[in-house]
């Protein structure tokens, strides 16, 4: 993407892409070997792979690269392939693999917050919030090349995302209830903990089926034949 794209410029379709590659790239860097070169990280949203990103763009990146590739079912490239070709920290949309970089992060705390003290909308601002509190969680318990990100069975992420964004939302003026931040947290936390043991307890009482590791081990097998392993 870069201003010289005249085949984006001309196609009225892509006028998204167009104002887009307009303020991108403006050296005008063109293919992802010169674009790798010397570069820190990588974040990949495109096709799913598993040869989308190629080892050797990866090779040629900045030490101790930061490689995202998360298109689903199967990255761009897969995170053992791009650890062999030199990049540091890999992370990916699924969660059978070290570091999942996917919305079931953000969703639940965003919603949560918003609707705790009634947002009008959800901001950017709001959005960001969420970001900076998932990163902010992991610091706190600790984090790892492997182990970057919170995960969704981890007690408390969500209970500290909702607080952070609820408290985003009145500071942008969204809100049409006023909570502190304390608030918001014991009745974010309250909430998730009821439905989660609701949920176990189904479980445990065979009202609801836990998800088979069958049915886990089918689909990802059927993930490998379609796209290679």
């Amino acid at each position: 993407m870069h201003p010289g794209r005249a085949d984006i410029e001309q196609d009225p379709s892509k006028y998204k892409q167009w104002a887009l590659a307009k303020i991108s790239n403006p050296n005008r860097i063109e293919g992802m070997e010169n674009a790798m070169k010397n570069a820190d990280v990588l974040i990949a949203l495109s096709t799913p792979g598993p040869d989308t990103v190629k080892p050797e763009w990866i090779k040629v990146m900045a030490p101790k690269s930061i490689v995202f590739t998360c298109a689903n079912p199967v990255p761009e490239i897969y995170p053992y392939d791009a650890k062999a070709a030199g990049a540091f920290i890999v992370a990916t949309g699924r969660g059978d693999f070290p570091n999942q970089i996917n919305n079931s992060c953000g969703f639940p705390g965003i919603l949560k917050g918003a609707l705790l003290v009634r947002a009008a909308k959800i901001t950017d601002n709001m959005a960001i919030a969420a970001a900076h509190s998932l990163a902010n969680y992991a610091q706190r318990r600790g984090i790892n090349p492997d182990d970057i990100v919170p995960k969704m069975d981890e007690p408390d992420v969500f209970a500290y995302e909702a607080a952070d964004v609820a408290m985003q939302a009145i500071a942008d003026g969204v809100a049409r209830i006023q909570l502190s931040r304390d608030e918001v947290f014991a009745i974010a936390k309250a909430d998730i903990t009821q439905a989660r043991s609701l949920a176990h307890s189904m479980m445990e009482q065979g009202s609801i089926a836990a998800p088979p590791k069958e049915l886990i081990e089918a689909a990802l097998q059927q993930t490998i034949a379609k796209f290679g392993k």
